[in-house]
């Protein structure tokens, strides 16, 4: 059978999660490639490793949610506050649309805290975003103390990002409602 030719980033994506989530991660991108039926050398055209394309999906994720709200018209007119909440809820929607996979990648996170280098990329997105929306501000007058502040304030919102994650990890509420809520 011939190989598949034009392997997007997404489809490679979508390949890896569904083959995680049916048969575990793979022992090598060779076997990937073979599962799939596409040259290895398309994996190697969008990634490095599979450590590369983990850490890419959180981003992904992120990407999409951003993509998504600005898909809308009324989010333009949205405040500083409630575009971080769309941000949220969009966010956590696509998490819970692919839950599975979620949970598996955090599954033993609290006794190996190297899992949570699968977010970088979603970190460096969400930050971006959370500088991106203005949120109310205090004008020190003084440019070192207001750079500090913008720096502890999207700290701040990637921490409760953060906590919100775990809250939803551990949600068993049918709907995830406790953690709309």
């Amino acid at each position: 059978m011939a190989k598949k030719k034009n392997i997007t980033q997404d489809k490679i994506v979508e390949w890896y999660m569904n083959s995680v989530l049916t048969s575990g991660k793979p022992n090598s991108v060779f076997s990937f490639a073979q599962e799939c039926n596409f040259d290895e050398s398309e994996f190697y055209k969008h990634y490095a490793s599979f450590e590369n394309l983990e850490k890419s999906i959180f981003k992904i994720f992120a990407k999409e949610t951003i993509h998504l709200l600005h898909k809308t018209e009324a989010y333009k007119e949205f405040s500083a506050k409630d575009k971080l909440l769309s941000f949220y809820f969009t966010f956590f929607e696509l998490l819970t649309a692919n839950r599975s996979y979620v949970l598996l990648q955090f599954q033993g996170i609290k006794s190996d805290f190297s899992k949570l280098s699968v977010l970088k990329g979603l970190r460096t997105e969400f930050i971006h975003f959370v500088n991106g929306i203005s949120l109310d501000k205090i004008d020190f007058k003084n440019e070192k103390i207001n750079k500090v502040q913008d720096k502890t304030i999207a700290e701040g919102y990637w921490i409760q990002l953060l906590m919100i994650l775990k809250f939803w990890i551990d949600d068993e509420s049918s709907n995830f409602e406790k953690t709309d809520v």
